[in-house]
């Protein structure tokens, strides 16, 4: 049977280790942030309806989020034999990331047309990212959930410019239809605030995180 997470090597192998944590993500952009800090990371990724309630802000909509992934991963654990039992980490992190421009969510472009469309209503203006963070032990089931949010500002784009961007293939599947830790950086006049945040976690807030519910 394959389980549905990744694991590359064993906790015992990893350097510099804090303890083992598991994801509720497949994103591989939180899997190496992570593991830059020194974490173990086991991959579980969980399948949510992620469509915004009526009237609901970007930042209530991550929060909800990762709350829902992390109480479905912990489900998915308990309900798929042995996998609790091969997977050591007490605690799962849940996050979910959204561009908010003018209180209105931009989500994964879903073509050209509509990365095209999100870069230009992003030039010359700012915009805020918003990561909605939980954490959750699963011995305790205590589970503590937090909003981080940064201000960016993106520079002038030329059609021609945002053109060779959506041929490099980086926007699709970035919320935004860009990506600040790839080519999307050429972009980004002024950030205030989390850097990590924008690529899809903050890290600072997540160790807090961890370190209230272990």
């Amino acid at each position: 049977m394959k389980l549905p997470y990744s694991q590359n090597v064993s906790a015992k192998e990893a350097p510099g280790i804090r303890s083992p944590i598991i994801l509720a993500s497949q994103s591989p952009q939180r899997k190496i942030l992570l593991e830059q800090v020194g974490f173990f990371v086991s991959c579980f990724p969980v399948d949510i309806d992620e469509t915004p309630l009526c009237d609901e802000l970007p930042g209530d909509l991550v929060v909800r989020l990762a709350l829902t992934k992390v109480k479905r991963c912990a489900a998915d654990l308990q309900k798929t034999a042995n996998v609790g039992e091969r997977i050591p980490a007490r605690v799962i992190i849940g996050a979910d990331t959204t561009i908010d421009l003018d209180n209105t969510s931009l989500g994964k472009p879903l073509g050209e047309s509509d990365a095209m469309g999100m870069l230009n209503r992003l030039a010359e203006r700012e915009h805020l990212v918003h990561t909605g963070i939980c954490a959750l032990n699963r011995t305790t089931e205590k589970s503590e959930t937090l909003l981080v949010t940064t201000i960016v500002r993106f520079g002038c784009i030329s059609t021609e410019q945002a053109k060779r961007y959506w041929d490099s293939g980086e926007p699709m599947g970035k919320a935004g239809a860009y990506g600040i830790q790839g080519l999307g950086a050429q972009f980004v006049a002024h950030l205030s605030g989390s850097y990590s945040n924008v690529v899809g976690l903050p890290l600072y807030e997540t160790l807090q995180l961890v370190e209230e519910v272990s």
